[in-house]
């Protein structure tokens, strides 16, 4: 459904290191700088489509949205332990409960939840088998 997801930050060598671990932990490659853009950015590919971190294009200081969240599909329980413990070593914070279980129907969901150097919410998410 998605082309690319870009967010905001303030101090973009720092959020490369923290998305270098938590998109590393998910098995996709470092974050390629974009020389073309109108300011720096770093985008990291998938087959889905791009994610991208950037300063923002109006100059102003970058801000976390306020009730979003970026949710990123896991393979295991243990890929999404995996995302989180990378997440808080490189400068995010764990937010809302520790990664575990939780139910949603129909679906029994594996979930971890971090906000990253900015403040943006991000999710890893692998849904359990029935």
């Amino acid at each position: 459904m998605f082309s690319h997801i870009a967010v905001g930050t303030n101090d973009l060598e720092k959020a490369k290191r923290f998305y270098d671990a938590v998109l590393g932990a998910l098995r996709y490659g470092e974050g390629l700088e974009d020389d073309n853009a109108q300011r720096r950015r770093y985008v990291y590919r998938a087959e889905t489509g791009l994610f991208i971190i950037t300063e923002p294009l109006d100059g102003q200081p970058a801000t976390a949205a306020n009730g979003g969240t970026i949710g990123f599909i896991c393979e295991s329980t243990e890929q999404v332990d995996r995302w989180h413990a990378a997440g808080v070593a490189n400068g995010g914070k764990p937010a809302e409960a520790p990664p575990g279980v939780r139910e949603a129907a129909p679906d029994r969901l594996y979930l971890a939840y971090l906000r990253d150097p900015d403040g943006n919410k991000l999710c890893a998410l692998y849904r359990m088998p029935a």
